[in-house]
């Protein structure tokens, strides 16, 4: 019943505790360092859901990943509007994905398993990254989180096999209006250019 509470404030940060809360805790964030590893989540209902389990195996992890979009400066001449390179262009990964990564190569005996938002000011942005460690026999015998241990899912998160790379992907989109969207897209391109390779292109 407590984690119900939780979320229902973390919901709307801006009318209720979290908005002062987190005001304080990024004074703090902004000075430690871009990854670091945390005793207890900030958001215990959210990690919950996301398969935390308080045991031996699970690690959690803060990162920080700059803010920004694609704003690019205008050229003053020399091209035609389509060819200023100004609009229409969207990151390839979500910041989110390069949170988990740069995570992952923190700690690269363990998986990520999944991550959530905790915070973000003008210039950053905070991920609480849950990371497993495969080799630990608490991890390779939970019901839940014991598939994890096998070889396939090795590496998982630089091959967009976590939420949020599956959500890169369009994977998380079915059902009527996504029948293009599988395998993915980067899938779909990688394909068209194993087979201009095997014919013979450059």
């Amino acid at each position: 019943m407590a984690y119900k509470y939780i979320a229902e404030e973390w919901a709307q940060p801006e009318k209720s505790f979290v908005e002062e809360l987190m005001r304080q805790r990024l004074v703090q964030w902004r000075k430690q360092p871009t990854v670091l590893r945390i005793e207890h989540p900030t958001r215990l209902d959210r990690a919950r859901k996301l398969g935390y389990k308080a045991k031996q195996g699970f690690v959690v992890a803060r990162a920080k990943v700059r803010r920004g979009g694609l704003r690019k400066l205008r050229p003053r001449s020399g091209r035609r509007p389509k060819r200023m390179g100004v609009a229409k262009f969207k990151p390839g990964k979500s910041i989110r994905l390069i949170a988990e990564e740069r995570t992952a190569k923190r700690f690269p005996n363990l998986e990520v398993l999944n991550s959530y938002w905790v915070g973000e000011d003008g210039k950053h942005k905070w991920f609480e990254v849950i990371l497993l460690d495969p080799n630990a026999p608490t991890i390779k015998t939970d019901k839940d989180v014991g598939w994890i241990a096998e070889p396939q899912h090795a590496s998982r998160v630089f091959r967009s096999m976590t939420s949020a790379g599956k959500n890169v992907r369009g994977l998380h989109h079915r059902g009527r209006g996504s029948e293009k969207a599988r395998p993915s897209h980067r899938v779909g391109n990688t394909g068209r250019h194993g087979d201009h390779q095997l014919k013979g292109g450059k």
